[in-house]
């Protein structure tokens, strides 16, 4: 009788950080490498152990342990260990393609400094996988996934067919128990036996070919007795031939016969759980990762690859952040679904990814203005498509400039501030050294208006003369009371212009000049400039184009936790406010803005009274913009709730396509669930969703469901502005009978601050990614000197042209331009990039094929080019 082979890998599930902080996990990690290490070492039969598929355990450990890292080294060279091919496990719906591949880089790049990765897309508990994951995976040259959550109901075996929607396809080892069936080995050879007897017995035909036996889960420490027990259950019958192995071996021998087949994305929640409701948990987290992850993919890596040579590349900076970055895209950080120290370290990290980001595009912008021969402020455009588009100015001087609405304006002569003397001489100091606008400045007493102290800036700029600073030390221990500083300066304004044209990843320079299309007007509730018109109504809504409803706010309770949204038995929504203020903020006639301020009455809490809840809301609408811009926020003091903005759609809709990594994805009216989990049918949306003649754009992975469904068909759309939650995981509830997690109260997901929600609106046919680069991604400006070497008296230029799919990413790698981009629909397009050639490479920069100014690029395909100097 043959044997039915067992494949037993060990291993351990290493979450960086969850339920404590990093710190605490990396004691507990480095005390199991401490005892892993030498017992590889010394124990044989012992034969491997899998480091989670995932560098930053190894990296983590050698920052402590750095004696350690030759150790690894040659236990990789062996096989005894197998690490990688990630850098982390991250969460796929809720980072950004490029974060996906630049871990996945990461990981691999590090692997090979300790003999190669391991050559499996490893995705053991991911909430969900993206579509297009089976295309990511080829593309790195993988043959395989290992997957637990998402997998549907219709794939009726342990293994299937896994393909993107342009076809690329990975064999998909599905696990029916998740990474630990096999968790704690049984020190008894017969209880062993028993154990994958009874797992063989309880799916039966649905396992394919050897049973994979997971002899790991969450931080659980090696078992010693691994090799000896395998020994004697070999040894004590003949149904079962157990073998201590890897991963990537078990694979290798695994069944292809018959399997069954599926296209897109995994976001089933049949089996295992999806954890959906970590999309809408802390909203905080994803707007933090949104800035992040725009800072440097769409400003700091193209404005550097274009404007500053090859030397000055700032590959150093950008690899600290990018570190961030991917360290944040770990599933249990960036869903959020972790103790309060971990969000505040998540959003720590961001915050110094974005500031990094956006100081590198900074100076990439002055280093352009510094080769720009004309005078004055230029527009800089770092999207690939060309853009008209408001930009505001700050200019020299008070004049009315044709087509440019005066937000406000500094006068030549004002008082800056009036302060103690005790406090004046620092701030004289710093405007006086570091204010080029001011000409001149005088101190006069509040009390008398006698002049106390005065400056003018001589022929040489010079404000301060010599010993300014003792005089100014001495009035300051003078018994003067109060000072009031005055100055004399160049007036300047503040403007919101519209330019047009811009070319892609090219610049402009600003001159006033009439408005090229209808100006915005505003008269009483009415906003209007030809393309969207907005009418408010009394209570807070507002039309759009004459369709009524949009921006109803509705708020509902939510006893659930930072994994599922599940409502009290007895909730009550209330959609409608006590009383509605509105103001006009602009007027026009480039830009109208006008707040609505809505005042409710929400519980404080489950079963809490009612309390004032104040929102406001500002709507925009820009001269040559057919969408309009809406900010909502509030101060939330209110907990236990989800809050959720509603939009009519145009016309009913059976499916939405919302935005997701490298594409576009479409769903239904409804999510499978399971046994464990309720199925509802809210999805993420990256950075837009359609649906019904409606594009929503949003700043941040947002969540958002087709509601108000009748006879089949969906009439509103629900954005989710805040969802507030007091539990890491809750015991038992409706939307998910089991717990996710430790039961721990948590202060931070309740979201007791200020709320904003950012997104815009267009009723009609658009291209989705475009209206995304005009919400999201403004035009940059700059001002040039009119100091530099470019073409005198040129007034516009262009450093890179790129037209026929979206940029994903634009960067030096290796000293060369790296241009990735993405064909998100289902016709084949071409891409064109003017006057240049190079070859397109694999994600693992291998060469493929070269082109010579454009290359043909399939439906949902991804592709990367190298462009020669």
């Amino acid at each position: 009788m043959t044997r039915r082979r067992v494949s037993i890998v060990p291993h351990t599930h290493w979450d960086r950080e969850w339920y404590s902080p990093f710190q605490t996990f990396r004691l507990r990690l480095v005390d199991l490498l401490d005892d892993l290490l030498p017992r590889l070492d010394g124990d044989p039969s012992y034969a491997h152990f899998m480091l989670d598929g995932q560098m930053a355990v190894v990296d983590d450990y050698l920052a402590i342990r750095p004696e350690a890292e030759a150790t690894i080294r040659r236990l990789a060279a062996s096989g005894r260990v197998s690490a990688g091919p990630w850098y982390i496990l991250m969460d796929e719906f809720l980072v950004s393609g490029e974060t996906t591949v630049r871990n996945l880089q990461r990981g691999l790049d590090r692997a090979a400094a300790f003999g190669g990765a391991m050559d499996v897309g490893y995705l053991p508990d991911m909430f969900g996988h993206v579509a297009q994951m089976p295309q990511l995976l080829t593309q790195f040259g993988f043959e395989h996934a290992v997957v637990w959550r998402g997998v549907p109901s219709s794939v009726d075996r342990s293994a299937f067919w896994w393909s993107a929607p342009d076809g690329s396809t990975v064999r998909a080892e599905y696990l029916p128990q998740g990474y630990g069936n096999g968790a704690r080995l049984p020190d008894d050879a017969k209880a062993l036996v028993g154990a994958v007897a009874d797992f063989e017995s309880e799916w039966g035909s649905f396992l394919v070919g050897p049973i994979l036996w997971m002899n790991g889960t969450d931080h659980l420490m090696p078992q010693p007795w691994l090799g000896r027990v395998v020994a004697e259950a070999n040894g004590l019958q003949d149904d079962y031939e157990l073998v201590v192995t890897s991963l990537a071996d078990h694979l290798s021998q695994a069944s292809t016969d018959d399997l069954p087949a599926w296209t897109g994305e995994l976001r089933s929640g049949a089996r295992a759980n999806l954890l959906m409701g970590v999309t809408s948990n802390r909203v905080d987290v994803r707007q933090a990762a949104a800035r992040a992850e725009r800072a440097l993919e769409q400003l700091a890596e193209p404005l550097a690859a274009l404007y500053q040579p090859p030397a000055r590349w700032p590959g150093a900076l950008l690899d600290e952040a990018w570190l961030d970055v991917i360290r944040n895209s770990a599933h249990d950080s960036i869903c959020a679904c972790s103790v309060d120290e971990v969000c505040d370290a998540v959003l720590h990290r961001y915050a110094e990814a974005t500031q990094i980001g956006e100081g590198l595009a900074t100076r990439a912008l002055d280093a352009l203005g510094a080769t720009i021969s004309v005078d004055g402020p230029a527009i800089v455009n770092p999207s690939s498509r060309p853009r008209s588009a408001l930009v505001e100015l700050v200019l020299a001087g008070n004049e009315p400039l044709d087509g440019a609405q005066v937000l406000n304006v500094r006068p030549a002569d004002r008082v800056l501030a009036e302060l103690d003397l005790a406090d004046m001489a620092a701030v004289v100091i710093r405007e006086l050294k570091h204010n080029e606008r001011i000409l001149g400045l005088t101190l006069e007493s509040v009390d008398t208006g006698a002049v106390l102290w005065s400056a003018t800036r001589d022929e040489h700029g010079e404000l301060l003369e010599p010993g300014a600073r003792a005089e100014l030390d001495a009035l300051a221990g003078a018994d003067l009371g109060r000072v009031r500083i005055r100055v004399a300066a160049l007036p300047t304004q503040k403007v919101v212009a519209r330019v047009t044209d811009v070319a892609g990843y090219g610049w402009k320079a600003w001159a006033a000049r009439p408005l090229d299309v209808a100006p915005v007007t505003i008269s009483g509730h009415t906003i209007d400039n030809g393309l969207a018109r907005v009418d408010i109504g009394d209570d807070g809504s507002w039309s759009i184009n004459g369709q009524a409803g949009f921006g109803r706010i509705v708020h509902g309770g939510d006893v659930g936790d930072t994994y599922n949204w599940c409502p009290p038995d007895d909730d009550t929504e209330v959609d409608r406010p006590e009383r509605v203020a509105v103001e006009v903020i602009e007027s026009g006639p480039v830009r109208a803005r006008a707040s609505i301020t809505s005042t409710y009455r929400w519980p404080e809490g489950h079963g809490g009274s009612l309390v004032e809840v104040v929102i406001t809301t500002t709507l925009e609408v820009g001269a040559g913009e057919p969408f309009v811009r809406v900010d909502t926020h509030w101060t939330n003091t209110t907990r236990d709730q989800r809050v959720r903005v509603t939009f009519p759609l145009p016309e009913p809709a059976i499916a939405s396509h919302a935005e997701c990594v490298f594409g576009v994805v479409e769903r239904g009216l409804e999510a499978e669930g399971g046994p464990t989990e309720l199925g509802i049918p809210t999805f993420p949306s990256k950075r837009f969703v359609r649906a019904g003649g409606l594009t929503v754009v949003h700043d941040g992975v947002r969540e958002y469901e087709l509601t108000d469904v009748r006879s089949g068909r969906a009439h509103e759309l629900a954005l989710t502005l805040a969802r507030c939650t007091g539990l890491l995981s809750q015991a038992p509830m409706a939307t998910r009978p089991l717990p996710a997690g430790p039961i721990t109260p948590m202060e931070g997901s309740q979201l007791q601050k200020p709320i904003v929600a950012t997104y815009a609106l267009h009723v009609g046919d658009a291209d989705p990614f475009a209206l995304a680069d005009d919400v999201l991604v403004p035009l940059q400006v700059l001002r040039s000197t009119a100091g530099g070497a470019g073409t005198p008296n040129a007034t516009e230029g262009q450093a890179l042209s790129v037209d026929g799919a979206p940029v994903s990413s634009l960067r030096r790698a290796a000293g060369r331009l790296e241009l990735r981009v993405f064909n998100p629909t289902a016709d084949t397009t071409t891409v064109t990039i003017d006057g240049r050639r190079g070859w397109l490479v694999d994600l693992r920069g291998r060469p493929i094929e070269s082109f010579d100014e454009q290359f043909t690029l399939e439906p949902w395909r991804i592709a990367t080019a190298v462009l020669d100097d």
